[in-house]
């Protein structure tokens, strides 16, 4: 990525970059597992249908909250290991929004099913959205992509 984006900044007319920062997303299983494509239950993919994605969050997705209810809104929870937090502060583009979430959910206002729900809402629309585009490209399309004269552009 540091190398395209080099190459990119060039014809962009914009100074190159010199470090490129990136943070990877966690796994549904916390920060300390890996995603894989041999275990569907490690990510959300964008083939998932919706039922699958709520399904997925709410069974395996990490939780930073406490044991039971009763600690949990004594003590809050912790959006720092909190996978579906991180999965809304990823993808949520109203960050004030998840600002309160987090600061809520710390609080021990907001249990962890109730930010699941807020999760899987806003994951499930971007995952919509990708494939009712993807739906939408034809065998003409892309060919057209592919085409050596708009690779060579």
């Amino acid at each position: 990525y540091f190398r395209m984006a080099r190459d990119i900044a060039t014809k962009l007319k914009i100074p190159k970059p010199v470090c490129v920062f990136s943070k990877f997303f966690p796994a549904l299983q916390g920060f300390n597992t890996k995603m894989s494509s041999s275990d569907s239950t490690s990510a959300i993919f964008l083939t998932d249908k919706m039922e699958e994605i709520k399904s997925k969050i709410n069974k395996y997705a990490f939780s930073g909250g406490q044991a039971t209810v009763e600690e949990h809104r004594l003590k809050g929870g912790n959006t720092d290991i909190d996978v579906a937090y991180n999965y809304l502060y990823y993808f949520d583009e109203d960050e004030e929004k998840v600002l309160k979430i987090g600061e809520k959910y710390r609080k021990g206002e907001m249990l962890s099913g109730e930010l699941k729900k807020e999760a899987i809402s806003v994951i499930q629309k971007i995952v919509k959205n990708h494939q009712d585009a993807r739906s939408k490209v034809t065998n003409e399309i892309l060919r057209g992509f592919m085409s050596i004269k708009t690779i060579l552009k």
